[in-house]
C-alpha cells in the first residue's frame, strides 16, 4: 500500500476536514496553514489576514482506494470555488480556494479539472478562482483545531 498526500484550502478547515475524512480511502487528515510567509504561524496570526497562509486540510490517501481525481471532485463539491477569499460568512485570504499539489501529476490533474469545470459551465457566469500552487511547508494547527467538529459531536458546519 502506497500512501500519498493531498492538500486543499476550501474555507474554514473544520468542515473541510470532516468532509474529506468521510471519504473511503482517506487514511488521515490534519488541519493547518500553508502558503504563507511566517514560520510556525498560530491561528491568531493567520486570522490577521497578514501572513498569507490559507487554512488547509492535509490528507493522506490510498490511491488504490480513492483517486486524486475523486478528491478533486469532492473539493469542488464542498465549497464555492468562485468566491475570492471568502467561504460563507468567513472572509479573508486565509479562506481562499486553493489546491497545493505534491507532484507534477497532481498539478496537471488539478488544472485539467478546473478547465473541465469551466468548459462545462457548471459555475457560469462566475469563474473559478481556485489557486493551484506547489505544496509548501504545512504548519499543523493547534491541537484544539484537529477534528474540531468531531470532538464537539457535530457532523458539519456552514460549508
Amino acid at each position: 500500500m502506497s500512501i500519498e498526500k493531498a492538500t486543499f484550502g476550501a474555507g474554514c478547515f473544520w468542515g473541510v476536514e470532516v468532509a474529506f475524512a468521510s471519504i473511503p480511502g482517506v487514511t488521515a487528515t490534519a488541519v493547518g496553514y500553508e502558503g504563507g510567509k511566517l514560520d510556525k504561524p498560530t491561528y491568531r496570526d493567520v486570522c490577521t489576514d497578514q501572513t498569507g497562509h490559507a487554512e488547509v486540510v492535509e490528507l493522506e490517501f490510498d490511491p488504490d482506494k480513492v483517486s486524486y481525481e475523486k478528491l478533486l471532485d469532492a473539493f469542488f463539491e464542498l465549497h464555492d470555488p468562485t468566491t475570492k477569499d471568502r467561504q460563507g460568512p468567513d472572509w479573508g485570504s486565509q479562506y481562499r480556494s486553493a489546491i497545493f499539489f505534491h507532484s507534477p501529476e497532481q498539478e496537471q490533474q488539478a488544472k485539467a479539472k478546473i478547465e473541465q469545470l469551466t468548459a462545462s459551465g457548471q459555475f457560469a457566469p462566475k469563474r473559478i478562482v481556485t489557486k493551484v500552487e506547489p505544496a509548501q511547508t504545512f504548519w499543523r494547527a493547534e491541537e484544539y483545531h484537529q477534528k474540531y467538529l468531531e470532538k464537539r459531536g457535530q457532523a458539519s458546519c456552514h460549508i
